[in-house]
């Protein structure tokens, strides 16, 4: 109950400061006409949105199995991690357009204020505080909605830092073309963060393997556990679903083996495997031997 405590608590304080630093971006977009700070609005206010999604899934993940969610909740995690990506995509080719106009049509910019400088440093600091608080509460709870919001927010810093840096330069040199230069090429950075969350989260509603390294130490803590009387496994299935890793596995026992005796071994297996990857649903099948051992993952 506490984890959900924590994890509603990071959603929330995400929207509040989103929505903060959006109100300032756009009022010293507007006054000092920049359209690195304006894209900068648009990038938070992606994050803004996200930041919501990122509530309503933290919410409803939260719920308990029920008639109609069986398996539970933890789908609209992986769903919200997604939409997120997309957000963030979207951010950046918004990004790349408007300043691609600017480097092509010109426009003016004020270059004596030092309103933008001041927003933009003040996003660095309150994104890189929250996005912390973020990243530190995901890895406690598992939560994928809360790592894509991190990973959202980290872009804002990235982004705000090298705005922050050209409006610098533009005020010491009055090279105005720098403001869509460096737009662009933050929008890059932005957009490359975008397809890494998309890709993963839709991996996992698609049902896609856990990673190679999950697999193995999996079938690390299999082997390791053989001496005390399992023969062998196969039919290793593991995905993510939110922030729980489902995991079947069927093992291979002596045929004089009691039943105790296995059920034991199973959960001593399951102990095991919940200290190295986390929150997991596990399923184990016990099989008497056979002549043709498998070791297999599918």
């Amino acid at each position: 109950m506490l984890a959900v405590t924590e994890k509603k608590f990071a959603a929330g304080l995400s929207i509040g400061s989103n929505a903060v630093i959006i109100l300032l971006k756009i009022i010293a977009g507007i006054l000092s006409g920049s359209i690195s700070i304006i894209s900068e609005a648009v990038h938070s206010l992606s994050d803004f949105l996200a930041s919501v999604l990122t509530f309503f899934a933290v919410m409803k993940s939260s719920e308990p199995a029920d008639k109609e969610h069986p398996f539970g909740h933890g789908r609209y995690e992986d769903m919200s991690g997604f939409i997120e990506g997309g957000l963030i995509i979207f951010a950046a080719l918004y990004i790349i357009y408007e300043a691609g106009k600017k480097l092509i049509f010109g426009y003016t910019m004020e270059t004596e204020s030092f309103l933008g400088i001041a927003v933009m440093g003040f996003a660095v600091v309150s994104n890189f505080l929250v996005s912390s608080y973020l990243f530190h509460i995901a890895k406690k709870t598992n939560s994928v909605s809360l790592y894509a919001d991190g990973e959202h927010l980290r872009t804002d810093i990235w982004s705000s830092l090298g705005v922050l840096v050209g409006l610098v330069l533009i005020k010491i040199t009055g090279i105005i073309i720098l403001d869509p230069i460096i737009a662009i090429i933050v929008a890059l950075f932005i957009l490359k963060t975008g397809v890494s969350i998309s890709r993963t989260t839709l991996n996992n509603l698609l049902d896609a393997s856990l990673p190679v390294e999950d697999l193995t130490k999996i079938e690390n803590i299999i082997n390791d556990i053989k001496p005390e009387g399992v023969l062998g496994y196969r039919n290793l299935k593991a995905r993510s679903v939110g922030p729980e890793k489902q995991i079947e596995i069927v093992l291979l026992f002596p045929k004089q083996m009691t039943i105790e005796a296995c059920h034991n071994l199973c959960d001593k297996i399951e102990e095991k495997i919940r200290q190295e990857l986390g929150t997991c649903n596990i399923s184990i099948h016990a099989e008497p031997e056979c002549n043709n051992v498998m070791h297999n993952r599918i």
